[in-house]
């Protein structure tokens, strides 16, 4: 049973909020953390971040202004108790379910949400465009980013405050430090010393200073700025913040409500303020144990007990492709010494947690710097060493113009396991590897690859180590495998080359990825129905296997290829050499099958493939369009 949360109660919008006296926030931010809980104790989702925010949610929403004051969550899986927060408790235990709440911040969801994200790193570049459009706008209102210490690293973060500091736009941007210990120690001192240096006093004594300053001569001037920043930097910190153009404020404690609120204050209160950094040092998993317990402090989660914190997992019917992944690249760097793993803070994610402990001076986590991966692996593979580059499909767009400009355009022998590929569930368009097909096919030197099943990811895998003559790439989905029988070693496939997985003389199946399953069932269907159908597994996306596609073509009516990716992947690969061919001109039917050109919603996956049409019945239903009143004419039971 949930907690009683009185006062939350009295709070279902951040107005009826700030109505609240101070002493009593403390109240709330406790019973907003229980209902956060016990929220994604049904639902799953990410719980840490969220947690680690509390105190800073109801401090943002209590001090500023909210709307009309935009706060921007960086990545925004911290969003839960923000969203109970803003008018959507009634609807939170909906989170990541089909139809209900995203598990991330979107525009179309709330006013509270003034920037969509799910990616990291863009909220400092996003509120700088806010708060620009402000000030042209004649505005007052307020803008503040919150970004979390890893997402901080990334190179457009420091992207945007160095443009910020330039234009001198009043933006507030609160680092929420909660685990890299870049901060001292925080306590009352430091609190203390973060509340005076917020003050409008502190700051109107420093602006009579830069007055005094400027009268004296240049060399002084510039002396007297280096001893007070510096100063203000050996106490407190925050030294390449200032150097950006930012007043830096902290560290403080991102916990402590009577901290929290009167810094916030004074920063909301200063009329012409340059851009400000609060360095806010929080505990991820803050107030539940076993997230407090846990090593990555209970950063994603299943349904879960409250009571112990244990989650609720299905039966494994088949080892997850991660691991597949992750223990195939073990096997061959046990044999080769030249390779090496690359992944841009995703270790646990991509399965190179279970790398690095076997093999720690190989592994790199080069931190949420996707386009550093790529380059930096670029550099390993110019002196002769065999980086994989193991970084979510979605993500690796982040990447693409080094991959383009520093790996393709070099040739570069550069390995790309590209995990969640495809639809992905409760994390919706943000995160689903949806064009990745498109975004590789295209460029010249690549070698595309993508596993029907976990025994061809083995494959891939070893196929992967063996070239050497460019780039290549191999893709596969969140989740369990098919179940099928693991090979004790991979082989090496030939490139380019698929294989037939049934025979037939009528309609050819030709499907890339694991889809292939469903091409086999709809192939069941149509031979019930009179039509002998044969599915081939493509295996590369790039280079197509010609031979076959050509064998395919000549030897059916109907031919439909089966991706799960966007238009403008393999399909367009397969039309392109239909068409120089001339294989279109004997009456083939070709009907490429792809995911729908729109972000698919958040839901479950079987019903995500449903909606795309990309199952069995689907494809059935493709070929009976295809050929049309000949469908009816051979069915047995027309």
């Amino acid at each position: 049973m949930a907690t009683k949360t009185p006062l939350l109660d009295q709070c279902p919008t951040p107005e009826r909020l700030r109505a609240l006296r101070p002493e009593q926030l403390r109240q709330v931010a406790d019973e907003l953390r229980s209902e956060t809980i016990d929220a994604v104790s049904v639902t799953g989702g990410h719980l840490g971040a969220g947690l680690g925010v509390v105190e800073l949610t109801v401090a943002l929403h209590y001090v500023f202004d909210t709307p009309a004051d935009r706060i921007i969550w960086d990545v925004g899986h911290q969003a839960y108790p923000h969203k109970i927060l803003t008018g959507r408790r009634d609807r939170i235990r909906t989170l990541r379910q089909g139809g209900g709440l995203s598990g991330f911040t979107r525009r179309s969801e709330s006013a509270y949400d003034p920037f969509g994200a799910a990616h990291s790193s863009t909220s400092i570049s996003a509120g700088l465009g806010m708060a620009v459009a402000r000030d042209l706008a004649g505005g007052n209102n307020h803008v503040i980013a919150v970004i979390g210490d890893g997402s901080i690293s990334a190179g457009m973060a420091y992207e945007a405050m160095n443009n910020a500091g330039a234009l001198g736009s009043r933006l507030v941007v609160i680092l929420n430090d909660n685990d890299m210990s870049i901060a001292p120690p925080v306590g009352a001192v430091s609190g203390y010393l973060a509340k005076l240096v917020s003050s409008s006093q502190y700051r109107n004594l420093r602006d009579i200073g830069r007055q005094v300053a400027e009268h004296l001569p240049r060399p002084l001037q510039n002396a007297a700025r280096r001893v007070e920043e510096y100063a203000r930097g050996m106490v407190m910190g925050g030294t390449l913040f200032e150097e950006l153009g930012f007043y830096y404020v902290g560290p403080i404690d991102g916990h402590d409500l009577d901290q929290l609120v009167p810094i916030l204050e004074n920063i909301r209160d200063e009329p012409n303020g340059r851009p400000v950094l609060i360095h806010a040092v929080t505990q991820k998993g803050k107030g539940y144990a076993p997230a407090e317990a846990s090593a990555d402090k209970l950063h994603a989660v299943g349904r879960f007990d409250v009571v112990t914190g244990a989650q609720a997992k299905a039966k494994a019917n088949a080892p997850t492709y991660t691991r597949v992944f992750a223990d195939a690249l073990m096997k061959e760097a046990k044999a080769d010494d030249k390779v090496v793993a690359i992944t841009a803070a995703m270790p646990s994610g991509t399965g190179l947690d279970l790398f690095g402990q076997a093999f720690p001076t190989r592994t790199f986590d080069v931190g949420i710097a996707e386009q550093h991966a790529v380059t930096f692996a670029a550099g390993m593979a110019t002196e002769g060493y065999k980086p994989f580059v193991a970084i979510y499909s979605t993500f690796l767009q982040r990447g693409y113009d080094q991959l383009v400009h520093d790996v393709s355009i070099q040739n570069l022998p550069v390995r790309f396991a590209m995990d969640r590929a495809g639809l992905v569930g409760a994390d919706g368009a943000t995160h689903a590897g949806a064009f990745d097909l498109a975004y590789l096919c295209c460029l010249p030197n690549m070698v595309v690859m993508a596993a029907a099943d976990e025994a061809e990811l083995v494959h891939m895998v070893a196929t992967s180590v063996a070239y050497d003559a460019g780039p290549i790439a191999l893709r596969y989905p969140r989740g369990e495998g098919v179940g099928v029988e693991m090979p004790e070693k991979g082989e090496v496939l030939p490139i380019g080359k698929g294989r037939i997985v049934r025979e037939g003389n009528t309609v050819a199946i030709l499907s890339l990825g694991t889809r292939l399953g469903e091409a086999c069932k709809a192939a069941e269907d149509l031979a019930a129905r009179g039509l002998s159908t044969t599915v081939a597994d493509a295996r590369f996306a790039k280079p197509i296997d010609r031979e076959l596609v050509r064998r395919l073509a000549v030897g059916h009516e109907v031919l439909v290829t089966i991706e799960e990716g966007s238009v403008g992947g393999f399909g367009a690969q397969v039309m392109q050499f239909l068409a120089e061919e001339g294989l279109f001109d004997s009456g083939l039917k070709f009907r490429p099958m792809v995911l729908p050109d729109r972000y698919q919603e958040h839901d479950n996956p079987a019903k995500q493939y449903d909606e795309a049409g990309l199952n069995a019945n689907g494809i059935v239903d493709t070929v009976l369009k295809a050929l049309g009143s000949q469908a009816a004419a051979r069915t047995p039971n027309a």
